[in-house]
């Protein structure tokens, strides 16, 4: 096989990078120069592998490098400037060796010894010609692809004539902080409560990326050509779906697909590909059955976080490709998020970096306590000092304010339930693509009695992400707070069979409580309050529906217990108490809740 029937095309993000005025400088003081070009290819080599770049080569005064993802690159390039800038130390500024970098997100043609070429390469070029020196110039596709997810400025630098290829239209990049930088979708700072003090010195929050997943093509073992198309049909639409994700980096198909046909190794996928995780699977037809299988790996130890075998009679192909897709979306997107909450909880304090520490307040929330609360509180607003514009730390700040203000969490709940709105506005200005930055949003509308709203932006997140089990759960919420019980139902269902395993499930089996208790089926609504306490103990409002369903259905001793429960979760209740008034659309559901409290015992106060 010849050199070049073997080499690849794939996607990638090019960084090219040049000294300006290296030949000047050497010809003033080649010994300083010289020292001054091997200390910058530190730089860059470190911090390209610190961002899960790989260098191609280092000739002469060049650098040229490869990466997965427009952020990763863009990343890489703002650490590598900052970092030549603090080794410049004293040298006068006429005298200090800077790089001029520009990057482009485009198709390249890779090599079996891992050189690249092609158009994307030439683009990065003429693109670092265009930057300023010690700037940095990126193309319409990084820009577009970046965003607001870095907190930097993009400077439109115009059509520029570049040499062989007419014009070119670059964007320079300006750091957060930088003169003229201010993000341009990011509101004010909110001005309530007070945010705690910035992280010391020795606890700089380090950027790191979104888990990245590579879905490999489904392997056909039925050996029937035709049913290639469906085994691809299932990786394209795996990998389409997971893309809604925005919290998942997903490698594009024309990447995952040059591996179509051959034996793999995951471990060399994965360092191929730069990403974290693998999903490959297999389709096996016998007769009018067929098999689908998977399995999620993580790269990094060979580990399994997920597989499952799907038996299901081809009635409908179609139908068939779809349930099976939702099926596997609904188990490996949560399964990779415990798979990094797990992993963020292995670390100390100092060596989160920004995933991380989103992960660990991901797992803090989740456990509904008021010292949980306080510590994901704790990790965000760190986080967020840094990165103003990350959406997804800002839509979990807003949903943990949220929490503690319903539950009495803080002195002030009607100041952090404006302030969660505040919050949960700058996650959709962030990032007005991502659906659970909408749903947060909307659990603020809701909230704030505002149940129409709300539910036209879930319908929003949903049509952003259809596998958004998050919505799909709070679209429950909306109609059970609106006295509408079966469709509540019927969406909380949706969504735990979206997300079997996601730990707002509590949340789920609640609403399916508020359901029936709204039926007055409170039998029904006492099971399922306890199912919500079964998954965990923690959430207040399941031992609310519980001992007023008790209480209505006349077990006194039992909703006696319950309420002695209920207490422990909200000191010092009474009948008149704030925490237990929620957004109830109809004044006669939230009556039904406190006569059923007071026919168990609770006193008026």
């Amino acid at each position: 096989m010849s050199t070049e029937s073997a080499d690849r095309q794939r996607l990638a993000a090019i960084l090219a990078a040049d000294a300006y005025g290296y030949s000047r400088l050497m010809a003033i003081d080649e010994r300083a120069t010289g020292a001054a070009l091997e200390s910058g290819r530190r730089v860059f080599r470190a911090e390209i592998e610190a961002a899960r770049g790989r260098v191609i080569d280092m000739a002469g005064d060049s650098v040229l490098a490869v990466f997965d993802s427009a952020v990763g690159a863009v990343s890489a390039a703002l650490a590598i400037q900052r970092g030549l800038e603090e080794s410049a130390g004293g040298v006068p500024g006429d005298q200090r060796l800077r790089f001029r970098i520009g990057i482009h997100l485009g198709d390249v043609m890779e090599r079996p010894d891992g050189t690249v070429y092609g158009d994307g390469v030439n683009i990065a070029a003429r693109l670092e010609g265009l930057a300023e020196p010690g700037g940095i110039s990126v193309s319409v596709a990084v820009q577009g692809a970046v965003g607001n997810r870095l907190g930097v400025a993009f400077v439109d630098q115009g059509e520029r004539p570049v040499k062989n290829m007419g014009t070119l239209r670059a964007y320079g990049v300006r750091p957060p902080g930088a003169a003229g930088a201010t993000a341009p979708t990011a509101p004010a700072a909110p001005t309530t409560p007070a945010a705690p003090a910035a992280p010391a010195a020795g606890a700089a929050v380090v950027h790191r990326e979104r888990p990245s997943i590579a879905v490999l093509p489904f392997a056909n073992m039925s050996g029937d050509p035709e049913q290639e198309y469906f085994a691809d049909g299932i990786s394209e639409d795996i990998i389409t779906e997971l893309s809604r994700f925005r919290s998942l980096f997903v490698i594009a198909r024309n990447s995952s697909f040059t591996y179509r046909g051959q034996a793999v190794d995951v471990r060399t996928v994965a360092r191929e590909l730069g990403v974290r995780y693998v999903l490959e699977g297999s389709v096996r037809r016998a007769g009018q059955r067929i098999r689908i299988t998977g399995q999620l790996i993580d790269a990094t130890n060979g580990h399994h976080v997920w597989a499952e075998r799907y038996d299901r009679d081809l009635t409908d192909l179609f139908a068939v490709q779809d349930e099976v897709t939702r099926a596997i979306i609904g188990s490996i997107a949560p399964g990779i998020v415990m798979a990094e909450i797990q992993r963020s909880q292995t670390k100390a304090a100092v060596e989160l970096d920004t995933w991380d520490r989103t992960m660990r307040a991901h797992w803090h929330i989740r456990r509904f306590t008021r010292e949980d609360f306080a510590e994901a509180a704790r990790l965000l607003e760190e986080l967020l000092r840094q990165e103003p514009t990350n959406a997804v730390a800002l839509g979990d700040l807003a949903f943990s304010l949220h929490f503690a203000a319903i539950f009495g969490w803080t002195d002030s709940p009607a100041a952090a339930m404006a302030r969660m709105g505040d919050i949960a506005r700058r996650a959709v200005q962030a990032d007005g693509q991502d659906a659970a930055a909408h749903t947060s949003l909307a659990i603020h509308e809701l909230f704030t009695d505002r149940h129409d709203e709300a539910l036209r932006r879930l319908r929003r997140a949903i049509e952003l992400n259809p596998n958004s089990s998050f919505a799909h759960g709070y679209v429950g919420v909306v109609h059970a707070f609106a006295g509408e019980p079966e469709p509540a139902i019927a969406a909380v269902q949706e969504a735990m069979r979206l997300s079997p395993r996601d730990l707002l499930t509590v949340i789920w089996r609640v609403v399916e409580g508020w359901a029936h208790l709204a039926a007055e089926r409170f039998d029904e609504a006492a099971d399922a309050a306890r199912l919500a306490i079964e998954w965990n103990a923690s959430f207040a409002d399941a031992h609310a529906i519980l001992t007023a369903a008790l209480g209505h259905a006349g077990r006194l001793d039992e909703a006696r217990a319950a309420l002695d429960d209920l207490r422990t979760h909200f000191p010092g209740l009474t009948l008149h108490d704030h925490r237990l008034i929620r957004p109830f659309k109809k004044p006669r559901d939230q009556a039904r809740l406190i006569e059923g409290l007071r026919k168990a015992g609770l006193a008026e106060g």
